[in-house]
C-alpha cells in the first residue's frame, strides 16, 4: 500500500445525503495544522483548497491541506 505525508487542518465531514438529497455535513475546526500519513488509495479527489478521502462507514472527509497543490499533484501522479 502508498503512502503520502500530508500536513492536514481543518476538515469536512460527510455523512452522506438525507430524503432530499442534500449532503448532509459536520464541519471540524481545527487550530494549526498536523501530519498525517494517508493511503493513497483513500484519496477520491483534490482541489486547491481541499482533498477527498473516504472515511469510515461510507462517509468521505474533505482535508483542508497546507502544501502546493502542485507539489502533491505531481507526487500523485507518479505513484
Amino acid at each position: 500500500m502508498n503512502f503520502i505525508e500530508l500536513t492536514l487542518g481543518s476538515h469536512i465531514i460527510s455523512h452522506g445525503y438525507d430524503s432530499t438529497n442534500k449532503e448532509i455535513t459536520e464541519a471540524v475546526t481545527i487550530d494549526g495544522f498536523s501530519k498525517k500519513m494517508v493511503a493513497i488509495s483513500r484519496i477520491k479527489s483534490m482541489s486547491e483548497k481541499y482533498i477527498l478521502t473516504d472515511y469510515l462507514d461510507g462517509r468521505w472527509i474533505y482535508w483542508e491541506y497546507q502544501e502546493n497543490f502542485e507539489e502533491i499533484k505531481k507526487i500523485l501522479l507518479s505513484k
